[in-house]
């Protein structure tokens, strides 16, 4: 903790340009003399906040600053949330910014991005459909999660598969209800991701597609925009960014158990189960956080003119409008504090973990 207090301190006096507390000076710049004790910030999570137990696991979440986790059900309420300022800091697929630009003044920016797992985003059949891959959806009624990373690797599945979405009878349904109707009959196919998965699989239900190979693993985090002519709230960021990183570092370095512990208990189920799925998911994509690059922005265009060609979106976004490089230099510096201030343990292999 040390070692992040001390590359924390680096940031705010290396990146430093402007002698005011509460502006910002811009290009990236965060402020020396920003006092972060007497801010307060709310941080968005989906499903449970996970962000928060990494940090609580690592022993990081002592923070000089103020923070609130409330939780979502989707990545696309905290866009919304964010939109009308009820958040300062939102994470999410790169799907939610693009439909939140799409319905009109945009009032966040983009600054950084979690790479993650794209493991348990999947269709799903039940145990005795007749069905076995994505060619045979033609003509069935397909549930999907609305304006989620669901719709967008189902597509994708499809065009594999020599179909489009005029091919199937889309039905768009929350994550709980999709699963109730899959159960149920009133749908041949349901395209989901993570609990929602899971669940499914205990249910016997079979997977004939997977999005892991066509999601890219990115989770922006993003911000209002006036938070960026604060000062201290963007210094407030850059440490939480750092302090996330590093967490994630710590709990694969033979900490996942306590990690699978809050897990489970958050998501109601077996720890067991809750350990397996994080082990994979850190052996398949390690948890981190990284700048914004034209790699990133291209990988969301790309996603962005997926929703508008099943005519999801009204019109096409430019997505290159909603990320900002304004964090990217001290939040660099700070990483790499991060980094050589965790000795990591080698990630265990998908085998190892059954």
């Amino acid at each position: 903790m040390a070692a992040l207090a001390v590359a924390t301190s680096a940031v705010l006096v290396a990146a430093g340009c402007s002698s005011s507390g509460d502006s910002s000076s811009g290009g990236g710049a965060t402020d020396a003399s920003a006092d972060i004790s007497s801010v307060s910030l709310k941080v968005g999570q989906t499903g449970w906040a996970q962000t928060k137990a990494a940090l609580e696991v690592a022993g990081l979440d002592n923070t000089p600053y103020t923070l609130e986790w409330p939780v979502f059900s989707g990545g696309d309420q905290q866009l919304q949330a964010l939109q009308s300022s009820a958040l300062d800091v939102a994470q999410s697929s790169e799907i939610p910014p693009v439909f939140a630009a799409a319905g009109g003044t945009v009032k966040f920016k983009q600054v950084a991005v979690q790479t993650g797992s794209t493991l348990f985003q999947e269709v799903v059949v039940t145990k005795n459909s007749p069905i076995t891959s994505i060619a045979g959806l033609k003509g069935k009624k397909v549930g999907y999660v609305k304006n989620t990373t669901a719709a967008y690797f189902l597509n994708e599945l499809l065009k594999e598969s020599g179909l489009s979405w005029k091919d199937i009878q889309p039905r768009p349904l929350l994550p709980n209800d999709g699963l109730a109707a899959l159960n149920g009959g009133s749908i041949d196919a349901f395209a989901s991701y993570g609990n929602t998965i899971i669940q499914a699989h205990q249910n016997g239900a079979r997977t004939i597609g997977s999005g892991e190979k066509i999601l890219s693993g990115n989770f922006p985090w993003s911000v209002t925009t006036s938070l960026l002519s604060n000062a201290s709230k963007k210094a407030a960021v850059v440490d939480l960014l750092a302090r996330i990183d590093k967490a994630w570092r710590y709990v694969r370095a033979g900490h996942e158990q306590a990690y699978a512990d809050k897990f489970a208990a958050a998501t109601k189920q077996p720890v067991a189960s809750a350990l397996k799925q994080v082990q994979l998911q850190e052996a398949q994509r390690p948890t981190g956080i990284e700048p914004p690059t034209q790699t990133v922005i291209d990988s969301q265009q790309k996603v962005a003119d997926s929703f508008l060609e099943i005519k999801a979106l009204p019109s096409k976004v430019d997505v290159a409008d909603l990320w900002s490089d304004e964090l990217a230099a001290p939040l660099t510096t700070a990483l790499a504090g991060t980094s050589a201030s965790v000795s990591s343990t080698p990630v265990p292999s998908a085998s190892a973990v059954g």
